[in-house]
């Protein structure tokens, strides 16, 4: 989420880093610290609107809506069961980058309200804007070996398990997940939310290419 020839005269693609090419500590210690910061701010722009996203993070917004509990808290500890997946299908040191990039976000997310608040910001904008800041942020952080853990591994693991797509068991979680929303949040929020889970996707969909640039 090929291409045909490009016709001549057109620009040559960009081909993908060489295999010896790798990150160092300190370039995935500063893409990290972007892509979870951009990640949290997404989640400000959704919660300062009461809207909601996909996937985990969107079960961790809608969960502290629904309680007294803060999503940062909600998000960290659903993550938890998905590390156990996530080590045995992409290994010790994917996980480790996961368990570092969720925590901050959750921290992040705890943090942000104290320093930036919104005293106004349309739903409609909150989640352009949300959508944009968290692809960017995904993106940042799945080039650096890292993701943010949660349905995502679930769904990999039963694609190599059960044989489900795993394009078809998220998209199966965010049916269930936005039904869940039209029942806490007003129905126009919860439409106004699908543009934000829906420039996520193209985000991804247009730079997560392994023939484009390969994380290391």
């Amino acid at each position: 989420m090929s291409r045909s020839t490009p016709p001549a005269g057109a620009r040559e693609p960009h081909r993908p880093a060489p295999d010896g090419i790798r990150h160092t500590l300190a370039e995935d210690a500063q893409a990290l610290l972007l892509g979870t910061l951009l990640c949290a701010l997404g989640v400000q722009f959704l919660t300062a609107a009461n809207l909601v996203t996909g996937q985990t993070a969107g079960l961790g917004v809608l969960l502290s809506y629904a309680t007294d509990l803060s999503f940062a808290l909600w998000f960290f500890v659903l993550n938890l069961p998905f590390y156990i997946l996530g080590w045995m299908r992409m290994g010790p040191r994917f996980v480790a980058r996961t368990v570092v990039a969720v925590t901050l976000v959750s921290v992040m997310s705890w943090g942000l309200p104290l320093v930036l608040t919104f005293e106004h910001v349309e739903p409609l904008v909150a989640s352009a804007l949300s959508g944009a800041v968290i692809g960017m942020g995904l993106i940042v952080i799945f080039r650096h070996g890292a993701s943010l853990g949660g349905i995502g591994i679930l769904a990999l693991w039963l694609q190599e398990r059960a044989g489900i797509r795993a394009g078809w068991v998220q998209l199966g979680f965010d049916v269930v997940l936005f039904a869940a929303a039209f029942m806490l949040l007003q129905p126009d929020l919860v439409i106004v939310s699908l543009l934000g889970a829906v420039i996520v996707n193209l985000i991804i969909a247009v730079n997560h290419r392994r023939d484009r640039y390969i994380g290391r």
